[in-house]
């Protein structure tokens, strides 16, 4: 499997409350809301977006992605209301080891309400059922002790901290590392 398999036509993926889509122009608005959030942008990698022309060069940049066929989100959307609320993805692939890295960023109003665990089970699924992985892993810095709930709650284990893993706004982050394999996966989980 090639990552243009996937990624030549991003598959619109549903679940009981979200539609998981291409990013899109209209959305730079709603990305803008939650990527210009300090407490969003802060166990990220990226900068907090202090323009919207920041947003707009990142939702320029993704959708480039896509017309390359390479690596780039999905938006969470709430079926009900229509919000754009973050995005979810696989940050990293590598076809030829069958794994894959899952990140994800949703706004401030959206936490604690389980859409992130909701949009990461069902990426697991995708990626299990759709990319042939065997392994899919997921990573956060210590203090994000909401991530790490999200992975826990999309059935992944914790496997250990990498210390000092990355380097980002000018500090050594240690990272805790959560992976699920496809054995352990269960398709009655959605």
């Amino acid at each position: 499997m090639k990552i243009a398999d996937i990624y030549r036509d991003l598959p619109t993926i549903e679940t009981e409350r979200l539609l998981l889509r291409k990013v899109k122009a209209k959305d730079t608005k709603a990305i803008y809301a939650y990527a210009s959030d300090p407490e969003v942008a802060r166990y990220v990698t990226w900068p907090v977006h202090t323009t919207i022309g920041a947003t707009q060069a990142f939702v320029q940049f993704v959708i480039e992605q896509y017309r390359k066929h390479d690596i780039a989100p999905w938006g969470m959307v709430v079926k009900e209301t229509d919000d754009f609320i973050g995005t979810i993805d696989f940050v990293a692939w590598q076809p030829q080891h069958y794994t894959a890295e899952i990140g994800y960023t949703i706004g401030r109003s959206f936490w604690n309400k389980g859409y992130t665990s909701e949009a990461a089970e069902a990426l697991i699924d995708f990626g299990f059922h759709n990319m042939e992985l065997e392994r899919i892993q997921a990573r956060c810095m210590v203090d994000n002790v909401a991530s790490a709930r999200v992975m826990e709650k999309a059935g992944m284990s914790y496997e250990g901290t990498i210390r000092r893993a990355l380097y980002v706004k000018e500090q050594h982050q240690d990272l805790k590392l959560y992976s699920i394999l496809r054995n352990e996966w269960r398709d009655d989980r959605l």
